[in-house]
Order: structure tokens, then sequence, then C-alpha cells
């Protein structure tokens, strides 16, 4: 519209000045009336020219319009767009947030030894759970003189295996932490020592007198420190922990995914013992069931020998009654009407 309104003034100054120069031409005697009727042209010239910027005005102004509705449209799609990324992103940052804040509370929890403890202990109880029967196991086994082990597990002829966790954390992370190698290696020892302590608890449950078995599970639920275990020494000795309590101490150390073998190892040895017993029952059933068979076999011979006597007299009486038949026909002279019909006596069978 700007530009149009520009060139509207530049043709009005234009015709201004097309009639100033005919004014200076036509000074001195020019007719008024040539004035008038070039005047009354360029009325009619800005007339039309005035209509038709109007319908370019009109038609720009639709235009405009219309461009200007589809950005609105175009505008509002993708505020609404945005909206709903905003909404996601949103719930995705809030998710997130729930996230740490878990992840803050484990970390609070493995930070305190008794807590820590108790995480220990809950991870064992599930480990056992997902794979022993529930009256197989149990927790928190009280021994004679009231110590309590974390888990045992129920064998065959009232055995039991102990199960302690062990989550010794403190040393071992500033020992991960540390800046430098002497850092390191005076915290290494610590580590070690710590362990080597939780070992010597763990061989504390071991009671055959009690009736446990003669090796125990010290159960740790860090696969990270499991592996430091396994690759690390006790002190100056050139033993490794894992032989030095299973060796010295008869504790044998997992993690969960070790620990989920040997419960798998045990698992299968209980379904052997129990095959085993059925078996036994199987085979006093089996002797049960021959001594029946004794028993009926006795029967049936006494069973043969009554039938046996039964036939004797069978056979005897209808040979009486033959002869009684013979003594008739001399009587009467008549032919024999009755003819001997004698029975087997039943074999005797032996048992194989």
């Amino acid at each position: 519209m700007e530009i149009l309104l520009v060139v509207l003034i530049v043709v009005v100054i234009g015709a201004v000045f097309f009639v100033n120069t005919k004014i200076r031409e036509l000074k001195g005697g020019s007719s008024v009336d040539m004035i008038k009727a070039d005047v009354t042209e360029l009325n009619r010239t800005v007339m039309r020219l005035q209509d038709s910027m109007g319908d370019k005005l009109e038609r720009s102004s639709a235009n405009v319009q219309m461009s200007v509705q589809r950005q609105l449209q175009q505008s509002a799609k993708l505020v609404a767009d945005v909206t709903e990324r905003l909404a996601k992103l949103d719930e995705t940052n809030k998710r997130v947030v729930d996230v740490a804040t878990d992840l803050k509370t484990l970390q609070n929890v493995l930070q305190n030894p008794k807590q820590r403890g108790v995480f220990g202990e809950y991870y064992l109880e599930s480990v056992l759970d997902n794979v022993l029967p529930p009256k197989q196991y149990q927790m928190q086994y009280k021994f004679k003189d009231g110590k309590i082990v974390d888990a045992v597990i129920f064998l065959e002829k009232g055995q039991i295996l102990p199960i302690d966790s062990k989550f010794s954390l403190e040393n071992y992370n500033r020992m991960i932490e540390a800046g430098s190698k002497d850092e390191r290696d005076r915290l290494l020892q610590k580590v070690k020592a710590d362990l080597k302590g939780r070992i010597d608890e763990t061989a504390q449950y071991i009671r055959p007198d009690e009736n446990t078995m003669d090796f125990a599970f010290m159960f740790i639920p860090s696969e990270s420190l499991y592996y430091d275990l396994l690759i690390n020494n006790v002190g100056v000795s050139s033993k490794d922990l894992i032989e030095y309590a299973f060796r010295e101490k008869r504790v044998i150390i997992v993690s969960p995914t070790s620990f989920m073998a040997y419960l798998q190892t045990v698992l299968q040895g209980l379904r052997s013992l129990q095959i085993e017993k059925q078996a036994k029952d199987i085979q006093v059933r089996v002797g049960k069931l021959g001594q029946h068979i004794g028993q009926f076999e006795t029967f049936m011979q006494k069973l043969g020998s009554s039938l046996g006597t039964t036939v004797n007299h069978f056979n005897s009486a209808h040979k009486e009654l033959g002869k009684i038949d013979k003594d008739i026909v001399k009587i009467a002279g008549a032919d024999n009407s009755v003819n001997a019909m004698l029975l087997d006596k039943p074999t005797e069978t032996t048992r194989e």
C-alpha cells in the first residue's frame, strides 16, 4: 500500500507541474477555456487512476488477508506441536527427576552401614526366593548361643547350609576415588583386611555340632567388589582371598551371579535326594507287593489242593454211578445209559 500511495503522489505532482507549465505557456492572451478543458481531462485521469488504484488495493488487501490467515493457521499448528512436545519433555523430566531421587535414596542407603546390611539381606532373600521352594530355606536363623546367620538352606537328614551377607564398602569406595597410587595401595590393604575379617566372621557359623555343613557361603551383593576380591591378595601372602577363605576357613565367597549357579547345583542335589527317597519308597512298596504275591500263591496252592480233592471225589462218585448203571443194565437188559466222565486234576506250578 505504501508503494501505491507514493505512485499516486508522484502522479498528482506531475499533474500540478503540467498545469503550471500550461499556465505559463498561455500567459498574455491564452484562452481560459483551454485551461478548463485540460483541468477537466486531468480530473478524469485522476479519477480513473484512483478507481484503478482502489481495485488494486482491494485485491492486494484480500491477498494479504489470506496470506496472514494461512500464516496464523500454521503458527497455531506450530504452537500446538511445540506445546505437545513440551508436555512430553516435562513428563520425561519428571521421570528423570524420580530416577535421580531413587538413585539418591539408594546412595544414601548404601552409605549407611546398617541400612547397607539390610539391603544385602534383602538381595540375598530375593535370590533364594527365585531359586528355592519357600520351605527349603529360612532367613535370620538363630543358633543355640543366640548368634544369628542371615540365611540357611535345609538339606537332607536335617543338615543346614549357612549363608551370611557381607557388604564392606567404606574403604573400597575410598580406594576407587583415591587420587594417588600410594593412597590407593594403602586403602587396598584396608579393603583386604575388611574382607578377611568378614570371612572370619562367616566361618563362625560353621557348626557341625549343630548339624551344619562343614562349609558356609559368604554372599557379597556387589559384582565389582567380588571381581576385585578375585584378583587381589591377602596382605603380603601369596594366597588370594578366595583360596584363604575356602582352604583355611571353609568359606565359599559368592556374588549374585555365581551364587545363582551354586544354588542351581544345590537345588539339583535336593531333587536327586528326593528322587532317591522316592526310589527307596518304591522299592519298599515293591517288596510288600512281592509278599502279597507270595501269600496269593499260597492261597492258590491251597485252592488247587482243595480242587484236586474235589475232582477225586467227583471222579470216584462218577465211577460208582457207572457201577450202578451196569447193575441196572444187567437187571433190565438195556444198554448203558451213563458214560464215565472223569475230570483232570489241576496241575501244580512252581514259582520261579
